[in-house]
């Protein structure tokens, strides 16, 4: 497929838009630049993100500093064992008077999804996410509805050690195009933090710095930047590398090698670059890949994680030779 490559005016507004929701969500996210960043790559390159990690650490807060700095609808669901799948999509209501049904939309009809603790509800309740997270897109009563675009879920959960949690199906993994883990913050960090919510709520004054139009914008841009064949190749083969890794047990599908080169633009494009180089591919394997693999018994006996089978993986397959191309040629045969 041809297409015209972003201009340079192009990528300099996207540059700098990213930026503003970068430093919107950082006057509330103290000391992690490298999490908001990959966050925001997510967003702009239309995936779904997943935030794991122990209570307490922040993981809602940048959900909700994300949603606060865009100009977009946002829906919040509170999960719980109790949670039922038409309390997430909507449910028809018969209306005696008018003697018809009437559909009232649940919340993910948003722009931006949070999923509070996520695997605190019943597999039954997160499968019904699956056809929303994958074709924006819910099946009530045998009709469809479109939900609105762009169309984020943004999920957190805890650790599957935790009390009160289910594990996520691997289909439902497989759909969220990353995993990050928020992590304790810098000792410096969270000082300025105490300073930052001693006696206001930082978030209260964060403004959007874009709205709807100006994100569809920024994906169809991310969608254009130029992969050259060697980078493509590049990502196949770290996706059949983790299927045939003796320590996995299952590796990464053909949608995790779409997704990780879609994440792999938008990053590039935050760089305000047409292309996309081996070292994007390479910043985003774990978070992209790790949640969607399955270690094998052997691994699982010598303590061996996926996150080292990736690393593993990443430092013995063979880079391409070029990841980028001439503009002429680039031009002609974008795709």
């Amino acid at each position: 497929m041809v297409h015209a490559l972003p201009s340079p005016a192009e990528l300099d507004t996207f540059a700098e838009t990213a930026d503003r929701v970068r430093g919107a969500m950082e006057s509330v996210i103290s000391g992690r630049p490298d999490l908001v960043r990959l966050t925001v790559a997510v967003f702009l390159a239309e995936g779904h993100l997943l935030l794991e990690d122990v209570p307490g650490v922040g993981k809602t807060t940048l959900a909700k500093s994300l949603a606060k700095a865009i100009d977009c609808s946002v829906g919040r669901i509170q999960f719980t064992p109790d949670l039922l799948p038409s309390d997430l999509t909507g449910v028809s209501i018969y209306r005696q008077a008018q003697h018809e049904f009437e559909f009232r939309p649940g919340p993910v009809f948003a722009n931006i999804v949070i999923a509070d603790e996520i695997n605190r509800a019943s597999p039954k309740t997160q499968s019904a996410l699956l056809e929303c997270m994958q074709e924006a897109q819910t099946t009530i009563d045998g009709t469809t509805y479109q939900l609105p675009r762009p169309f984020l879920v943004v999920a957190t959960q805890n650790p599957i050690e935790m009390e009160g949690t289910y594990a996520l199906p691997e289909a439902q993994r497989d759909r969220f195009m990353a995993r990050l883990s928020v992590g304790y913050p810098a000792r410096n960090a969270e000082v300025e933090m105490l300073e930052r919510q001693e006696t206001a709520d930082p978030l209260a004054a964060v403004r959007p710095v874009a709205d709807v139009e100006m994100i569809t914008a920024m994906v169809g841009t991310a969608r254009r930047l130029y992969a050259a064949q060697g980078i493509k190749q590049y990502v196949v083969d770290l996706a059949e590398a983790t299927r045939t890794d003796p320590m996995l047990r299952l590796g990464a599908s053909p949608r995790a090698a779409i997704q990780l080169l879609r994440c792999a633009k938008a990053l590039a494009a935050m760089s305000g670059r047409d292309h996309v180089l081996p070292d994007d591919i390479q910043d985003l394997a774990v978070p992209v890949l790790a949640h969607r693999l399955l270690p094998s018994t052997d691994a699982r006996l010598a303590g061996h994680t996926v996150t080292e089978s990736i690393t593993a993986i990443v430092a013995r397959t063979r880079l391409p030779i070029s990841g980028r191309a001439s503009a002429p040629d680039r031009r002609a045969t974008a795709g």
